[in-house]
């Protein structure tokens, strides 16, 4: 799967991920491959990614938006701030 995160001023994350779980409006949520299209929005949280190579990254959030189609995810955030 593919991710990317970008906020109003610039891109923080593009790469290949096995997963990333999100803090949803109606509650956390977690994509994997071949996860069902959505769009959601996010609540303020923690955004959890963990890499090919296994390696976890960890940042918050304030709001945003999620979108995934076909492995390829987008989260469109504001309030990016590395944990």
């Amino acid at each position: 799967m593919n991710l990317i995160v970008l906020t109003p001023d610039r891109q923080v994350f593009s790469g290949a991920i096995k997963s990333v779980k999100v803090p949803g409006s109606k509650g956390q949520f977690e994509v994997l491959k071949n996860h069902q299209a959505i769009v959601s929005s996010l609540n303020a949280g923690k955004v959890r990614v963990v890499l090919e190579n296994g390696e976890k990254e960890l940042f918050s959030i304030e709001n945003g938006f999620i979108e995934v189609l076909n492995n390829e995810i987008s989260l469109l955030v504001q309030g990016y701030q590395e944990i």
